[in-house]
C-alpha cells in the first residue's frame, strides 16, 4: 500500500478531470454522474487517498464536530444519553466532544464559550443544577447557532428540546404507591432550578390530589446537591422520620442511590419497612437494598433524537424559525 501524499490535483490529472469534479465526486454530489463517481472513488482507494479534514472544514466552514455538555458522565442516565448521541453523530460523520459542568453554572458558561470558540458546528446540552442565568444561551439561539437542549431545559425561551414526561412520572409514582397500600407518601427532590425536578414535584402533587390525599409541605425534602452531599441526604432522611411515611418518591438517579446509602449509614433498614419509587437508569437497580421500583427514562433514545435535531439544524439551508419539543415516555420497572 502506498503512503505517498496525493492531492485532488493528482487525481484530476490522472483521470483527466477537473479538480472541482474530483472534489464533488468524493463528496457524493448529485451534480456528478454515478459513472464518474465510481471512477474517482476507485482510483482514490487504489492510491489510498485521504481527505484533509482541516482543509475541508476551512473550505466548507464546518468542522463536523458536535459539542456536548452534561453534568456528570458517571451518571447512569447521562452516560446512556451520550451513547445515543454518539451512535447518530458517528453515523453522520460527526465527531463528538464531551464536557462536564459538575453542576456549576460558572463552569457551564465557560464550557459553552470554549466549545463555541473551537468552531463546533452545534451544541447539545443539559443545564446544570446551578443554572440561574440563561440569557447568553438565548442569545446564541437567536443568533442562529445550532443548539438543542435535552432533559434539563430552559423554560424562558424557545429552542429545540428533548425531554421525558417527568410530570407523568410523578403521577405514576404516587399511583403505584397508593395501589401498594401507602397512605403517607414523602418526596425527595433536588435543586428547584431544574425543570425536571419542578415537573416531577408537580406530578407528585397531581398524583396525591387524584387519589384524595392532601399535599403537605413537610412531606417534601429539597436536596440542592442532588444526592452528591452525603450529609444533606442523611438530614433529609432524619427529618422525614417525624412525618412517618410508608412510601417515598425520589426525583433523580443520584438522589435515589444517595437515599439508599443514607439509610444504610443511619442503620434504618432493620426497623423501617416502606415502599420506594425512584428515578434511576441504573442497569443493576434489581440488587438495590432495600428494593425499589425504578422510573426509567429512554436515555439512549433521548440522545438519538437530540442529535438528529441538531444535525438537521446544522445542515439546514435556511435559519430555523420554529422549534420542536419532543417528549418521550417514561417506564416503571420493579424488581
Amino acid at each position: 500500500m502506498s503512503f505517498q501524499k496525493y492531492t485532488l490535483k493528482d487525481i484530476a490529472k490522472a483521470l483527466n478531470l477537473s479538480t472541482s469534479t474530483v472534489s464533488r465526486a468524493l463528496r457524493d454530489s448529485y451534480e456528478i454522474s454515478e459513472e464518474t463517481k465510481k471512477k474517482v472513488l476507485s482510483y482514490a482507494q487504489k492510491i489510498n487517498f485521504q481527505v484533509n479534514p482541516i482543509a475541508r472544514s476551512l473550505k466548507e466552514r464546518r468542522s463536523n464536530t458536535i459539542g456536548v455538555i452534561v453534568s456528570e458522565i458517571s451518571n447512569n442516565f447521562f452516560s446512556q444519553v451520550i451513547e445515543g448521541i454518539e451512535s447518530v453523530a458517528y453515523d453522520r460523520n460527526y465527531q463528538v466532544v464531551i464536557t462536564q459542568s459538575h453542576e456549576n453554572n460558572k463552569r457551564e458558561k465557560l464550557l459553552v464559550e470554549h466549545l463555541f470558540k473551537r468552531s463546533i458546528d452545534g451544541l447539545l446540552m443539559t443545564l446544570s443544577a446551578e443554572s440561574n442565568e440563561t440569557e447568553y444561551l438565548e442569545d446564541l439561539v437567536k443568533s442562529g447557532f445550532p443548539l438543542v437542549f435535552f432533559d434539563r431545559v430552559p423554560e424562558t425561551f424557545d429552542a429545540h428540546k428533548v425531554i421525558a414526561d417527568n410530570k407523568k412520572g410523578g403521577v405514576e409514582a404516587v399511583e403505584y404507591l397508593v395501589r401498594k397500600g401507602c397512605r403517607r407518601i414523602a418526596h425527595i427532590t433536588g435543586n428547584h432550578n431544574l425543570s425536571t425536578n419542578r415537573e416531577r414535584l408537580d406530578g407528585f402533587k397531581k398524583g396525591l390530589k387524584a387519589n384524595g390525599f392532601p399535599f403537605e409541605e413537610e412531606a417534601v425534602r429539597y436536596c440542592p446537591h442532588g444526592g452528591a452531599d452525603a450529609g444533606e441526604m442523611e438530614r433529609a432522611v432524619q427529618e422525614l422520620e417525624s412525618y412517618g411515611y410508608d412510601g417515598i418518591f425520589i426525583s433523580g438517579d443520584r438522589l435515589t442511590t444517595g437515599y439508599l446509602q443514607a439509610l444504610n449509614r443511619l442503620g434504618d433498614l432493620e426497623n423501617k419497612t416502606h415502599r420506594i419509587v425512584g428515578f434511576t437508569n441504573s442497569k443493576v437497580f434489581e440488587i438495590f437494598n432495600p428494593p425499589i421500583t425504578a422510573i426509567k427514562q429512554p436515555a439512549i433514545e433521548m440522545g438519538e433524537k437530540a442529535a438528529k435535531l441538531l444535525i438537521a439544524q446544522i445542515e439546514a439551508k435556511y435559519p430555523m424559525e420554529e422549534y420542536e419539543t419532543i417528549m418521550l415516555p417514561i417506564e416503571m420497572a420493579s424488581k
